[in-house]
C-alpha cells in the first residue's frame, strides 16, 4: 500500500467516525425534544445555541480551517433544528391577524429558532406578479389580489413545516380558510389598535390603511374582521408586552395541545 493510499484510508476512517457521531448526536437531538414534552419544559432554549457557539470559537482558536470547521458547524446546527421542528409540526403553520399585529416579525424568529422554510404571502404574490401590493390593488383591483391569495394556500398543499404568515384579508374569505387547515395550523396573532398603529405607522404598502393610520379606523376594521379572524383560529396568541421568544414558546405549547 503506498503513502496515497494509507492517506485515503485515513480519511475513510475519520468519514466512518464523523457519521457515526452525526447519526448519535441526531438520536440525542430527538430524545432532548421528548424529554421536553414529557416534562413540559421550555422547547426554545436560544442561550444553548450561544454557548455552542461559544464552545466552538474558543476551541477552534488559532486553529486551521477555522472558517471550513464553523461551516460544517453551522450546518449541524441547522439540520439538528430542522428536526426539532419535523418532530413538533408535521404540518405547515399558518399566521393569521390584523396587519401589524406581528406575523412577519414571528415568523422570522420560527425560522431562525427551527430553520422552517418562510412563506410571506403578500412578498410571495408581489413577486410573481412583479409589482407591490399597493400596485396590485390599483391595477387590477381587491378580488384579483384575493385570488392570487386563494391561489398560493392551494400551492402550499403539497408542502409541510413551513411557516406561513398570511396578509390581513386572507381569512376574510371562507375558501380560504378551508384551504389553510387541510394542512396546516391557524395562528391568530392579536394586539390593540393602539400597538397596530405604533408597528404599522412608517410604512407604506398597506392599502386600506395608508390613508388612514389612526386608532379609530383600526379599531373599526379590526371589530369587523374579528369574527371570522376568531372562527379561523385553531389557536390564539395575544403578543402585546411579550418578547419574540415568549410568543413562539406559548404558539409551540398550545399547538402541542391541540
Amino acid at each position: 500500500m503506498n503513502q496515497l493510499e494509507i492517506l485515503r484510508e485515513s480519511l475513510g476512517q475519520c468519514d466512518e467516525i464523523i457519521l457515526d457521531a452525526l447519526l448519535m448526536r441526531n438520536r440525542i437531538v430527538e430524545e432532548i425534544m421528548a424529554y421536553k414534552e414529557a416534562n413540559n419544559l421550555q422547547i426554545l432554549q436560544p442561550e444553548q445555541e450561544a454557548k455552542q457557539k461559544e464552545w466552538l470559537h474558543r476551541r477552534l482558536k488559532e486553529k486551521r480551517h477555522q472558517a471550513e470547521v464553523e461551516a460544517v458547524f453551522d450546518s449541524i446546527i441547522k439540520n439538528s433544528k430542522k428536526i426539532q421542528a419535523r418532530k413538533l409540526f408535521d404540518y405547515n403553520i399558518v399566521l393569521i391577524g390584523f396587519m401589524g399585529a406581528g406575523k412577519s416579525t414571528i415568523s422570522s424568529y420560527l425560522r431562525d429558532m427551527f430553520a422552517m422554510d418562510v412563506v410571506e404571502m403578500d412578498q410571495v404574490i408581489a413577486e410573481k406578479e412583479g409589482m407591490s401590493i399597493s400596485d396590485i390593488f390599483e391595477m387590477y383591483g381587491e378580488e384579483y389580489f384575493r385570488d392570487a391569495e386563494t391561489n398560493l394556500l392551494i400551492e402550499m398543499q403539497s408542502q409541510t413545516n413551513v411557516v406561513i404568515s398570511c396578509g390581513g384579508g386572507v381569512p376574510m374569505r371562507e375558501r380560504n380558510v378551508v384551504e389553510m387547515k387541510k394542512n396546516g395550523k391557524v395562528v391568530l396573532l392579536t394586539a390593540k389598535p393602539e400597538t397596530i398603529l405604533d408597528r404599522v405607522k412608517d410604512n407604506h404598502d398597506r392599502p386600506l390603511l395608508e390613508n388612514n393610520k389612526n386608532v379609530p379606523f383600526i379599531a373599526e376594521l379590526m371589530g369587523k374582521r374579528r369574527e371570522k379572524y376568531e372562527a379561523a383560529a385553531d389557536i390564539i396568541i395575544e403578543t402585546d408586552g411579550k418578547s419574540k421568544l415568549e410568543i413562539c414558546e406559548e404558539i409551540i405549547q398550545k399547538l402541542l395541545e391541540e
